[in-house]
């Protein structure tokens, strides 16, 4: 994508009121609305078992907008870790290639963003890692191993089994306690 276009749409995204969640894909933006109480929890699951193994140099963030200008793409996933010194800006964007992972809870409201868009996204961005948790299916979902332009690997585990999280994390996700939502 054009630089010059991709930095009209972020100036437009970056206009809107504060509270929006604003994301881009290409020439789409997407917005969002605000996370229910069963996502936020479910959240609070995934990060805490994150946090527990995560290498002393990467820091979670939630819902800082990961860009790749140069392919048209800034995505906001619920939570990444990136290295520590990344964050050591005030500018609110990152740059995408930088995420270890991405986590995404799927919305209930818009399903086909997390994964179709962002499953699209997430590997042109760089993102080595993309964790899809969803409530609705009850089901967690690892994506790995990106080249050309898609994740060669998929592994699923619905709630109450296991899911094989690999390095630099390297450890057993839990699902037990996520919540449905229904």
């Amino acid at each position: 994508m054009d630089p010059q276009h991709f930095a009209l749409l972020n100036e437009a995204r970056g206009s809107l009121p504060d509270g929006f969640k604003v994301e881009l894909s290409g020439d789409t933006i997407v917005m969002l609305v605000g996370p229910s109480g069963i996502h936020q929890r479910n959240l609070l699951v995934v990060r805490r078992q994150f946090d527990a193994h995560s290498p002393s140099d990467l820091v979670p963030s939630e819902n800082t907008d990961l860009v790749s200008p140069g392919v048209g793409k800034s995505r906001n996933p619920d939570l990444t870790y990136l290295p520590a010194e990344v964050l050591d800006t005030t500018d609110d964007q990152v740059p995408a290639e930088t995420a270890v992972i991405a986590v995404e809870l799927v919305s209930p409201s818009n399903p086909e963003n997390d994964w179709v868009g962002k499953l699209r996204d997430y590997p042109i961005m760089g993102i080595p890692l993309y964790l899809v948790v969803d409530a609705g299916l009850k089901t967690v979902t690892l994506f790995s191993r990106p080249d050309g332009g898609k994740y060669h690997r998929r592994e699923d585990a619905d709630f109450g089994e296991i899911l094989s999280i690999p390095e630099p994390f390297g450890f057993e996700l839990e699902t037990a306690t996520l919540l449905p939502y229904s």
